[in-house]
């Protein structure tokens, strides 16, 4: 099949996620991507500033993770990992574990983010029914956040507006506000007291029926990278201790370096229960999770009957390529130049956001490592908001992979964009600011 072929069997056969068939322009073929670069089969190159889905730490193409890869390919593709383990695995949960704080030191290897959440949420359960104390069988959240696609998971995240069509199929959960903030917000600390206010009241109406609450620490994602402040997370542990109820951290977007800490958990000062990783796990080659606990929580598993163990598991559990490319990921992220990379994606994030907190039609710019966001004024707003379509045809008209979350537009790019590639996504956005709002 010819490179000019593809395109068109794509459009008879492929169904693309979050599109609309019969109205979205024909997907744009990639043929190679290289560090922040992405080319296209008909000649264009595209600047990737949201890595990809928020996936790709180091660049597309990385040879060191790419020769990682090829390597493991060679020795050990894929064995089932019940009854069996391997070298990449035991070491990769070694090392993730040495990084991590507190007693979060048992690692369950799973396929995405989704499925971290979903297998968080199952421990969360069963860890209180093998306590005998079916009756904390609750889940609290925040408004807005996102946590997966799968049932579990759009439970959790009902709040963010994105599962109206499957409600029927979901479980209650309790949301409480969301304070989210940015740049000069003076009622930060008003809306963070009225949520911890209603997380009180709650705890006091139904603690000892509650087994959980998860959160995307310090940055909601895909409801428009919403923050936090350290601070509230802080508040918010220290409640949950107080009642004995799990905290799960989704770091599903915000781990591996983004909130310009190795974790959120970290930069917030939080060690939770449990905590969801992935996209930026395999550096973006391969797709891969992990749900991580405390030490605690494993040691409520154990038992002389099965019905005590945690009876999920994947086909492609923990498999050795997945976890190669990992490894070779965190050798990338723990270099001094990576470090120095992500403070220069801050720094620079923050130098031209202060412009445009004063264009026309954009506020509330807000700035957490090497995430970057600003809302456009708009009569719409959300995941669906008219101007996001208009936003990410722009930007792709400027060679940039850019695709706005409704009304806000954000930068999320790998670590390797020169600060000249990410000054040139700034431009384009003062530009759009002064031709399309």
């Amino acid at each position: 099949m010819s490179d000019l072929e593809y395109p068109g069997h794509d459009k008879r056969h492929v169904w693309h996620p979050f599109t609309q068939a019969q109205t979205a322009p024909d997907p744009i073929a990639i043929r190679a991507g290289r560090g922040a670069v992405l080319y296209a089969e008909d000649g264009r190159e595209f600047l990737d500033v949201i890595s990809s889905w928020w996936v790709t730490l180091h660049g597309h193409g990385h040879p060191k993770i790419a020769e990682a890869v090829a390597e493991q390919a060679k020795k050990l593709e894929q064995v089932i990992f019940a009854g069996f383990t391997h070298r990449p695995a035991s070491t990769l949960a070694q090392r993730l574990t040495a990084l991590l704080p507190g007693n979060l030191n048992r690692v369950f290897f799973s396929d995405d983010g989704s499925t971290a959440v979903e297998v968080a949420l199952k421990m969360a359960h069963q860890y209180w029914r093998n306590k005998d104390q079916p009756g904390r069988c609750k889940y609290l959240a925040f408004d807005g956040g996102y946590h997966g696609d799968t049932v579990g998971a759009m439970s959790a995240g009902a709040s963010s507006g994105y599962f109206s069509q499957w409600e029927d199929l979901m479980f209650q959960v309790t949301s409480l506000s969301y304070p989210e903030t940015w740049e000069g917000d003076g009622e930060v600390e008003a809306k963070e007291a009225a949520s911890l206010a209603a997380l009180d009241q709650y705890l006091t109406d139904h603690g000892n029926e509650t087994a959980a609450l998860i959160v995307e620490p310090l940055v909601q994602g895909a409801s428009g990278m919403r923050m936090c402040r350290p601070e509230f997370l802080t508040a918010v542990a220290a409640r949950l201790k107080a009642a004995d109820i799990l905290l799960i951290f989704d770091e599903v977007m915000t781990g591996f370096g983004r909130t310009g800490d190795l974790f959120a958990c970290l930069k917030a000062t939080v060690t939770p229960d449990i905590i969801c990783l992935s996209k930026g796990l395999t550096g973006g080659f391969v797709p891969m999770s992990v749900t991580v606990c405390a030490d605690e929580i494993y040691e409520g598993f154990l038992g002389e009957d099965f019905d005590r163990a945690l009876a999920h598991g994947h086909s492609f559990t923990a498999n050795p390529i997945g976890c190669a490319a990992a490894l070779a990921s965190m050798d990338l992220l723990l270099a001094d130049e990576t470090r120095a990379d992500m403070k220069s994606i801050e720094l620079l994030h923050l130098e031209r956001m202060s412009r445009l907190m004063h264009a026309h039609g954009l506020h509330h710019a807000r700035v957490m490592g090497t995430i970057a966001a600003i809302d456009v004024v708009a009569a719409d707003a959300g995941y669906t908001a008219a101007i996001g379509a208009k936003l990410k045809e722009y930007f792709m008209g400027q060679g940039l992979l850019m695709r706005p979350l409704g009304n806000v537009i954000y930068l999320l790019p790998p670590y390797c964009i020169s600060d000249t590639q990410l000054h040139t996504a700034y431009d384009a956005i003062e530009q759009a600011a002064a031709d399309l709002l």
